[in-house]
């Protein structure tokens, strides 16, 4: 009885160069689906273990194999996510991501990649959000989205026509990034200094603090809203005590993580306009806040030479 032939050392390295070269534009894609960095590892890894089982002599487009499986496999993954987070206590944020050596994560465009535009995205259902993340981050053709989601080509031009309207209506024009790093910086003095006068003055009338604590001791379970009530719970002298901010690179703009001795407790950003600060976004999970920590080395480091994993 013939045997299928196993691959060969040059038919892995080859498998493995070819990867590497897309293995951060794949990681793009999840995440912006998925809002979540752990899980769109763990969907770059399927596509890796799925992409050596291949027959590559008859795949005709390595990147289109590897962009279509990785999209499929994190709209299975967020349509599960839906459920999982039915049972989230409080406000379920995105994980941040640290971008100050991947600025776009391997995108074209930074779209759809700020924090406060992931969890606008969430709004969306998984098919919405992978079609409109494919065209708006990577610039995909419509032709390549229909045939990735297996869509006519009208329901895609509809689909993103549809997600483009809903987003900008939930969207602010947002301010450059020398004046979002401005903002945050004379909003974390006048927090950790208590002066509720000046940070009234930086927030609009309508501004929201969201925490995500999935139900922490002392992690707000609801939104909070309005100017007064914002200022007086960021002045919450317990948070700042001891506590050392330092700024960091989220989702290619500025963050703070806080310190206390020695050790991260919680991670914030901001979207803000013209108008002033309108939405404060707070991490206080210990996961999410490991996740963003970890994502620093993703790809600091090759394939390994067994091809082993990602």
């Amino acid at each position: 009885m013939d045997l299928e032939p196993s691959p060969t050392t040059s038919d892995l390295e080859n498998a493995v160069s070819v990867f590497v070269q897309h293995r951060k534009r794949l990681f793009g894609i999840a995440y912006r689906v998925l809002g979540s960095a752990v899980e769109a590892e763990d969907v770059v890894q399927e596509v890796w273990l799925r992409w050596q089982k291949t027959d590559r002599s008859v795949v005709i487009s390595p990147v289109a194999f590897l962009s279509t499986t990785t999209t499929r496999l994190a709209i299975n993954v967020a349509q599960s996510a839906r459920v999982r987070r039915e049972t989230y206590i409080g406000p379920w944020l995105p994980e941040p991501v640290d971008t100050s050596s991947d600025p776009e994560l391997g995108a074209q465009r930074a779209e759809a990649l700020e924090l406060a535009m992931l969890l606008v995205l969430e709004r969306l259902n998984p098919t919405e959000r992978a079609a409109y993340v494919l065209r708006e981050a990577f610039d995909y053709a419509y032709p390549e989205i229909a045939q990735i989601l297996h869509l006519s080509l009208v329901n895609v031009r509809k689909i993103v026509s549809r997600a483009r309207k809903h987003l900008s209506e939930e969207q602010r024009g947002s301010v450059d990034t020398a004046e979002h790093r401005r903002l945050l910086s004379v909003f974390v003095s006048a927090a950790q200094t208590g002066d509720v006068a000046s940070l009234e003055a930086l927030l609009t009338p309508d501004t929201v603090s969201l925490s995500d604590g999935n139900g922490m001791r002392g992690c707000a379970r609801i939104p909070v809203l309005g100017r007064a009530r914002v200022a007086k719970m960021v002045t919450y002298p317990k948070l700042w005590r001891e506590a050392e901010p330092r700024f960091v690179d989220a989702n290619g703009c500025t963050g703070v993580m806080v310190y206390r001795a020695g050790q991260p407790i919680a991670f914030m950003t901001m979207a803000a306009s013209t108008e002033g600060i309108h939405k404060l976004m707070w991490v206080f999970s210990p996961s999410k806040i490991a996740a963003f920590l970890g994502s620093r080395s993703r790809f600091a480091a090759p394939l390994a030479s067994t091809v082993g994993g990602v």
